[in-house]
């Protein structure tokens, strides 16, 4: 875990914070910012769904499927 000290600073009508290179995120990268009483978590932001299902539509396909035994479960009563 990387621990950086930096100082937040007024832009326009609110408040910034410079993020050192040691954790920046990239140029234009947009983030989440959520607050907890004092903490400040910032975070990448998630990408749209559509965009994910994409990306995982365009993994390669497997050549084969691994099929499992069927596992008999024991009987739980009362459960």
């Amino acid at each position: 875990m990387t621990t950086v000290d930096s100082r937040t600073f007024r832009s326009g009508n609110s408040e910034a914070v410079r993020l050192p290179k040691e954790v920046a995120f990239g140029r234009d990268v947009e983030v989440t910012v959520v607050r907890s009483g004092d903490v400040l978590t910032i975070y990448p932001k998630k990408p749209p769904m559509r965009e994910l299902i994409d990306r995982l539509r365009a993994l390669p396909k497997p050549s084969s499927i691994e099929v499992r035994d069927e596992e008999e479960l024991p009987e739980r009563p009362g459960l």
